[in-house]
């Protein structure tokens, strides 16, 4: 994936998450079709906590329950992340502990 993608990583592990959700999108629109649900699922997420930064718990939720749909179909590694942990922490909602931690040792 390219650089927005990498961007957004970084964006997100910083607690950015709509700068995150923004640069994930300009990856999308570029993005080859096999990728473009694992950048949705990164989206959702992203928007998710969005969300909760704005105290909107039902808006929270929707977005969590979208990414995992679109997630399960890149388990168990895919775009360098581990997307097995990412899916359990995002059913706790907690999505940002694998990507800080992801993007901090530069696993990917």
């Amino acid at each position: 994936m390219g650089p927005e993608f990498e961007h957004g990583l970084e964006l997100f592990a910083q607690g950015r998450y709509f700068e995150a959700h923004e640069a994930w999108e300009e990856e999308w629109v570029r993005a080859p079709r096999r990728e473009r649900f694992f950048l949705q699922a990164l989206i959702h997420f992203a928007v998710a906590l969005h969300h909760r930064e704005e105290g909107n718990p039902e808006g929270e939720a929707r977005q969590w329950r979208k990414g995992l749909r679109k997630l399960a179909g890149y388990l168990p590694r895919h775009g360098g992340l581990d997307t097995g942990a990412l899916y359990r922490e995002a059913e706790m909602g907690r999505g940002p502990v694998v990507i800080r931690r992801a993007t901090i040792s530069g696993e990917r």
